[in-house]
């Protein structure tokens, strides 16, 4: 499909669930392409794996809310500023942006301003069904195509004219359903009836130091309400010095863990999980683990939110249910007490328990797309795309021609 020369693919991102997805996609591109692929840009831990050097550190961007932002904004615009330099000089054959609208659009914006017109397709959806529908207009611009996660987003860009593909989730291709509890336990010295809980407070700098001390004081009460317990805290190397000098000071002993492979086995091993609210809650999903979710942000950002927000909940899983499954303690409402008393009630009825799976094993159902995996569908409109473009066909063409 594609001539001699190897595929050159600038990736940006600026989370780490971005990198999760952007390391999964340079590996089904590689697959795609028969290893005939250059890749530059900007991601994490799991992008460095695959081969990517980043430009910069992606703690520069990681960053979520409007009063969060504004301090950072020098730093950010710099870096988009680089990031436009970098892609005009190097001259790749398609740039993909990975979520992060707020980094990713100013350089699709930067790169538009200045006259490129190389193909530009941005992966993941802005949640305009939930706040700010003008977004998709602007996308729209600047964007040849855009590639989404869940099923019912592609109405809402090609109402507007954006070509857009729903691929199905990544997620189901982690292998969050395959840990060994057994595993764990033996790595770990705990025995099969001990209790064990899953801490996930995030995996951005600032999340992590807000819901710490919250995570930390709602296990203290935990305490009270349930058997003795041991707590394990995925985390990545990023905020990993935080979290370690955090914990050390919670209920439980609790066991740190990097790897992807010991979370999934870790899941397997847990009873409930108390989880930051974001793409985690699928991995939760998909290995049945039932969950708590709950968020904080600065004051400032919570009050714009909650003025804008056009929906109540906000977990994926609810969301694809449609209905309130999981507990989302978010904001105000994210308190020890409330956290310690959800879990609670999630270690010990079964009832509850039940239904959650019930409802999880429903909503990944509705994540998925037969056929490829998510990554090589998303790498396959990518190189499309590409493909037009090596062969001379417009824009205009190639985006109606990926829809």
């Amino acid at each position: 499909m594609i001539a001699n020369e190897p595929i050159f693919i600038f990736i940006v991102t600026g989370e780490p669930s971005g990198d999760a997805l952007g390391g999964a996609l340079i590996a089904a591109l590689r697959q795609r392409t028969c290893g005939r692929l250059r890749v530059a840009g900007i991601g994490g831990e799991r992008m460095r794996e695959q081969g990517l050097d980043s430009l910069v550190p992606l703690d520069d961007l990681a960053i979520m809310g409007v009063a969060e932002v504004l301090p950072r904004a020098p730093v950010i615009l710099r870096r988009v500023r680089e990031t436009v330099a970098a892609i005009r000089a190097l001259r790749p054959d398609a740039v993909v942006t990975i979520d992060s609208s707020g980094f990713s659009w100013r350089v699709a914006h930067g790169l538009r301003r200045r006259g490129e017109t190389l193909p530009l397709i941005h992966y993941v959806a802005p949640m305009v069904w939930a706040w700010r529908a003008g977004r998709a207009r602007r996308m729209a611009r600047w964007y040849d195509h855009l590639i989404t996660l869940l099923p019912f987003e592609p109405p809402y860009f090609e109402r507007v004219g954006l070509s857009c593909s729903f691929v199905g989730h990544p997620v189901l291709e982690c292998g969050a359903e395959s840990g060994d509890g057994g595993r764990f336990r033996a790595r770990h010295g705990l025995a099969a009836d001990d209790l064990l809980i899953t801490a996930l407070p995030g995996s951005r700098g600032g999340e992590v130091r807000r819901l710490l001390p919250i995570f930390g004081a709602a296990l203290q009460l935990l305490e009270d309400l349930v058997r003795p317990f041991r707590v394990v805290v995925p985390t990545i190397a990023t905020v990993a010095a935080t979290v370690a000098c955090a914990v050390g000071e919670w209920p439980g002993n609790p066991i740190i863990v990097q790897q992807p492979e010991e979370k999934y086995d870790a899941f397997a091993a847990s009873r409930a999980a108390l989880a930051a609210s974001g793409s985690v809650a699928l991995e939760l999903a998909l290995a049945r683990l039932p969950m708590v979710v709950a968020y904080r942000l600065n004051p400032l950002t919570e009050a714009f939110l909650d003025r804008v927000l056009k929906v109540r909940q906000v977990n994926l899983i609810n969301l694809l249910l449609g209905r309130p499954l999981v507990c989302e303690l978010l904001g105000p409402n994210c308190t020890p007490e409330r956290l310690a008393a959800s879990l609670a009630q999630l270690l010990g009825d079964e009832r509850v328990r039940a239904a959650h799976r019930q409802g999880y094993d429903e909503a990944v159902r509705r994540l998925a797309v037969e056929g490829a995996s998510p990554s090589l569908r998303a790498a396959d409109q990518i190189l499309e795309l590409v493909a037009a473009r090596r062969c001379g066909i417009s824009s205009s063409t190639a985006r109606r021609s990926a829809r």
